[in-house]
């Protein structure tokens, strides 16, 4: 372990000291229900996702900010995955950075041991605190009770972890947030256990990186992705030619977004593979007034099984107006 842990310090990047704070406000957390991990973060900076917010299933998150150093992600995650608890893990990585006291850091592992560090040279107002199975950070803010009310936020909100992060993230901006402003915000929810394939084992993979609102933006697309969410688990059904549960999927992907043509669409599909036409055609409509093209696309299902071949149902689905 020890050989291991050298070998990780020397790979931590030469700190940059022309690098310019990124002022953030962010959350790491474990769901201790269902055992998911996750950061959220929102800053006055370009692409706040690209260097702040780190996860892996079964492992730990980690938030890295303040006058960032990105190594703090990658190898924060490489310590806990080889046993580390957060604490030990921040606790190294500090030891072998010379510039640790402009560093912001927040670290939660699989079993929920949670560690945060502000340096003493972060831009004020600056500080975190840790609570159970969580930490807040925060640097660069209008006032020091920006932390405090995210932590206040995250325990007494309802909902999943990702609800719950989101959440911090609206008491932060409440409490003025980011003394320049907003720009972006990012939200990772990564699976309790790694599966082997990490694309799999990602929840939500949110960024939005240039926005006048990116927390209202960001809450957007986590309505959206959980609607795909519902989208991918019918696809996995049609695969298996469960065409009752595509319907079940499908209709609760629509159900939280039902302005929205792909999801009409595929919900019509299932319904009329089911039988149920007289369901399906207002959905149909929907898909063909927002672009005719999808009623072309209905021609080309039958032929690769993904609707009944049957001469009279697919006429009277291109009747539909």
């Amino acid at each position: 372990m020890a050989a291991l842990l050298a070998l990780l310090l020397a790979a931590l990047p030469a700190p940059a000291s022309s690098v310019r704070p990124v002022a953030t406000y962010s959350i790491v957390a474990r769901d201790p229900t269902t055992g998911e991990l996750g950061v959220a973060v929102q800053s006055h900076w370009f692409s706040v996702g690209s260097v702040v917010s780190w996860a892996e299933a079964g492992v730990g998150a980690v938030a890295t900010q303040s006058f960032v150093d990105p190594g703090y992600g990658p190898l924060g995650l490489s310590l806990m995955r080889a046993g580390r608890s957060a604490p030990d893990s921040l606790k190294a990585l500090l030891a072998g950075d010379p510039q640790r006291d402009v560093r912001q850091v927040g670290m939660v592992d699989a079993q929920g041991r949670a560690a945060t560090h502000t340096g003493s040279l972060c831009i004020p107002a600056a500080g975190g605190q840790e609570g159970k199975e969580y930490v807040v950070q925060a640097n660069l803010m209008e006032k020091p009770s920006v932390w405090p009310a995210m932590a206040r936020a995250f325990e007494t909100a309802q909902g999943d972890l990702a609800e719950r992060m989101l959440a911090a993230l609206d008491a932060a901006e409440s409490e003025g947030g980011d003394i320049r402003g907003r720009q972006s915000a990012a939200l990772v929810v990564v699976k309790a256990r790694a599966s082997g394939r990490p694309w799999a084992d990602r929840v939500f993979d949110l960024r939005v990186e240039d926005h006048p609102q990116p927390l209202a933006e960001l809450r957007r697309l986590v309505r959206l992705q959980r609607a795909y969410n519902h989208m991918t688990a019918g696809d996995d059904c049609v695969a298996l030619a469960d065409w009752v549960c595509a319907e079940r999927e499908y209709g609760a992907a629509r159900t939280l977004e039902p302005a929205h043509a792909e999801m009409a669409f595929w919900y019509a599909v299932a319904l009329a593979t089911a039988g149920k036409l007289d369901a399906a055609q207002p959905l149909f409509a929907q898909a063909f007034a927002s672009d005719p093209r999808w009623r072309e696309l209905v021609r080309r299902l039958p032929a690769v099984k993904q609707l009944p071949q049957d001469p009279r149902l697919l006429d009277a689905i291109l009747k539909v107006r």
